[in-house]
């Protein structure tokens, strides 16, 4: 179940990314960075796909409460696939030889993944401590990103605050998943328990980051990065936060790791390709000459 939750919500993702990147694409690359953001949120189709997004968001939350972190997230690695055939459907756009290539990277990187692996159900929640350590670490290490960001050129500045994003989008899933399994003891305990806040403000964060990936223009660059970090990180804070395992022996680990690198693999192939056919956006009209004094 978890795992056609995780795939439902892969679908989802893809499925807003398509739709915000509609309405961005028509956006002056002048403009980029210029109130960008405040302009495409005023587009019917934009707000659609944050919606659709909301939809994915609600359906991974139920596969991470059910599942494991290190099995659902990875899964979410799926949305760079559905994303070409969603391009095709919406966007009238050609499937390259080279996506179809990354598809079936990442298809059989997790389907292999999925064979391979033999999780453990591990913890709902972590101590304080960890909360602090792990949680703290992650965000000086986005802050840090962020800062290295400043003043790169654009696909530089999009893959920084990309990675900035995929890492705090992935320690939201932590917050997620901890959320979650309070559920059980009521909505009073949800409400009055500090996962809930601080997972709020953490997607609050991360959501901003993306969106200034997406600012720069080079939305390749900014997809890629994101949706390579969220899992990464997920994996590494299911097994220190959670204290999940993918296998029992080394060899196992080795396997499952191979899998995911060809799912990433794939990921940038498709990003890379996608990049490639992306429409030229168009300019602004240069501002008309100032009269000449009489």
């Amino acid at each position: 179940m978890d795992i056609a939750l995780a795939l439902v919500a892969a679908f989802f993702f893809a499925l807003g990314l398509v739709l915000q990147e509609k309405a961005a694409s028509a956006q002056p690359i002048e403009s980029v960075g210029k109130g960008f953001l405040v302009r495409v949120a005023q587009q019917p189709v934009w707000l659609l796909g944050l919606a659709m997004q909301g939809v994915g968001f609600v359906a991974q939350a139920i596969a991470l409460g059910i599942g494991r972190m290190v099995i659902v997230q990875p899964l979410l690695v799926a949305t760079i696939a559905f994303t070409p055939p969603l391009a095709r459907l919406i966007e009238k756009r050609r499937i390259l030889r080279m996506e179809v290539i990354g598809a079936l990277l990442v298809t059989g990187g997790l389907a292999a993944l999925l064979v391979v692996s033999k999780p453990s159900q591990g913890d709902d929640d972590a101590s304080p401590l960890s909360w602090a350590v792990v949680g703290g670490a992650t965000v000086g290490l986005a802050v840090l990103l962020f800062v290295l960001a400043h003043g790169r050129r654009s696909a530089v500045r999009a893959g920084l605050l990309g990675m900035a994003g995929g890492i705090l989008f992935g320690l939201a899933a932590a917050l997620t998943k901890a959320t979650v399994s309070q559920f059980d003891e009521g909505i009073g305990a949800v409400l009055w328990d500090w996962h809930v806040y601080a997972m709020v403000i953490v997607s609050v964060v991360a959501f901003w980051l993306e969106q200034a990936a997406l600012q720069t223009g080079a939305l390749s660059a900014a997809v890629a990065t994101t949706m390579a970090f969220d899992p990464l990180s997920s994996l590494v804070f299911g097994i220190v936060l959670f204290q999940e395992t993918l296998h029992e022996s080394a060899l196992g680990y080795a396997v499952c790791a191979l899998s995911l690198a060809a799912a990433l693999v794939g990921l940038l192939i498709l990003a890379r390709a996608k990049g490639e056919e992306e429409p030229p956006r168009p300019s602004e009209p240069a501002p008309a000459p100032a009269p000449a004094p009489a």
